[in-house]
């Protein structure tokens, strides 16, 4: 390879995304990872690398050596190697038969949103290096947190890397504001995300008090006895859109309950949240207004490059025990004179311009636009349940209530059910998640499959052609 032209002072003149002259450097490395996604998805032809962790290892393996070679091999030939092979053996949510978890296929609008983001690389901890991208996340925080709290007298939200995230910063608020009246102690249903749990540890709260959800939602009767019998400080934690099984927690009764026991409540939206756009599906969020915090995440069913979270509020005021002072960042001068305080809006201190592809998104789909997308999107997984429930080899756990569908094959063992869902990963065939519910038929804990309709694309056709997939690996 040539020795590249030597910039100022004798320095390699390596190009730069940046700058007045970034597009023009940044145009002919667009040409070739397009030609490498092309290619990796040719050579992949399904939802996901066949082979298994070996055989997808392998072929990695091979295109990243050298990893660190003496002399580079050049720009072109380093995008195209490591982008066809990643993605040759990526699992593409664009594909109707990859279903397994909540992980949606991008709007293409988002992803060249994301380059803007990439290629300007505001660092969102101090306005002074993201005067305009600051702004806009104001803006966009504002405006989503008012969905949530329509009547909220200043709802605003934080962006976060997700619902765990998001999760996480709604106890260490609640845990906060009562610092001074004994540990916080967590209630929350068995059917709440891993993160609840995981949070109270990383906060150094006492472990939450489970309660069983043996019909898929927490019970306010339940949630009622429990908080009746607990002193000191409570959060209550309800679900909107459980990640095994899509079910909504009865929030208006739920909300009924804290109220009677002034105790705060917390509402995991991460999947649910966007039905807010949609005027026929939002009624299932009813009560979501009441809570203290909620979470949303929008690279589920908002179709966002990951990481699209946030944290909603009725009150800016709620987040002033996240207030942190750094003076090389936010010193409190800089503060009094109008400069905006980001540090305090962030358990992160280095973070990227999510926001500019959440703002571009919105803006050009606009409610109409999203609402379509999510009604679409529940519509199709009502009609896999049908072909489900119409066929005789399979059981339904019951109608989806977001777009998850739980199914397995009649009188299959637990071990067969989680064999055909590996035989179906190793042949490349489909990608199906996995979960244990309680069937209601008998009352007995079952492992089922999981299919998790998140591509606004999908079609009956596909959703045919994937039972059809797994009927024919059961008897192979």
């Amino acid at each position: 390879m040539p020795k590249p032209p030597d910039g100022a002072h004798g320095t390699p003149a390596i190009p730069l995304a940046g700058g007045a002259d970034g597009p023009r450097q940044l145009r002919p490395l667009l040409d070739t990872v397009l030609d490498a996604l092309t290619a990796g998805a040719a050579a992949r032809s399904g939802p996901i690398a066949a082979g298994g962790p070996e055989a997808v290892a392998h072929r990695m393996q091979t295109a990243a050596e050298p990893l660190i070679p003496e002399v580079g091999i050049g720009p072109d030939a380093a995008l195209r190697a490591l982008v066809e092979a990643v993605t040759e053996g990526a699992a593409d949510p664009a594909d109707p038969r990859c279903a397994a978890h909540l992980h949606s296929p991008p709007l293409a609008v988002a992803v060249a949103a994301d380059l803007a983001a990439s290629a300007l690389n505001p660092s969102m901890d101090s306005w002074d290096q993201a005067p305009a991208a600051s702004t806009l996340e104001n803006l966009v925080c504002r405006g989503l947190a008012t969905e949530v709290y329509p009547k909220g007298d200043a709802p605003d939200a934080l962006i976060t890397t997700g619902g765990t995230e998001s999760n996480q910063i709604a106890l260490l608020i609640a845990r906060e504001i009562h610092r001074d009246t004994g540990p916080l102690q967590v209630v929350c249903g068995a059917n709440a995300h891993h993160s609840v749990r995981r949070a109270a540890w990383l906060l150094g709260l006492p472990e939450p008090v489970v309660l069983p959800t043996p019909a898929g939602v927490l019970s306010p009767t339940a949630l009622d006895t429990a908080l009746g019998g607990l002193s000191g400080p409570l959060l209550a934690v309800a679900t909107a859109g459980t990640t095994d099984t899509g079910e909504i927690d009865p929030l208006p009764q739920l909300a009924d309950v804290c109220a009677a026991h002034t105790v705060r409540l917390h509402v995991d939206a991460a999947y649910g949240a966007p039905l807010l756009f949609s005027h026929t599906l939002a009624n299932r969020l009813d009560g979501l207004t009441r809570a203290d915090s909620v979470t949303l995440d929008l690279h589920k069913l908002g179709w966002q490059p990951i990481p699209a979270g946030l944290l909603a509020v009725p009150d800016t005021a709620a987040l002033a025990p996240l207030a942190h002072r750094a003076d090389y960042l936010n010193p409190q001068d800089d503060t009094d004179a109008g400069i905006p305080d980001l540090l305090s809006r962030s358990l992160r201190t280095t973070r990227r311009p999510d926001v500019l592809k959440i703002a571009v998104s919105l803006r050009a789909l606009g409610r109409t636009g999203f609402a379509g997308l999510i009604e679409h999107t529940c519509a199709a997984a009502q009609r896999f349940a049908d072909l489900v429930d119409a066929h005789p080899d399979f059981d339904l756990y019951e109608r989806p209530t977001l777009s998850t569908i739980l199914f397995r094959p009649a009188s299959a063992s637990d071990e067969q059910v989680a064999d055909l869902r590996r035989t179906l990963l190793a042949g490349g065939l489909a990608v199906l998640g996995r979960a244990r519910a309680t069937d209601h038929r008998d009352g007995t804990d079952k492992l089922w499959l999981k299919a998790t309709v998140l591509n606004p694309h999908t079609r009956p056709p596909d959703l045919e052609a994937l039972l059809k997939i797994v009927e024919g690996s059961r008897h192979r």
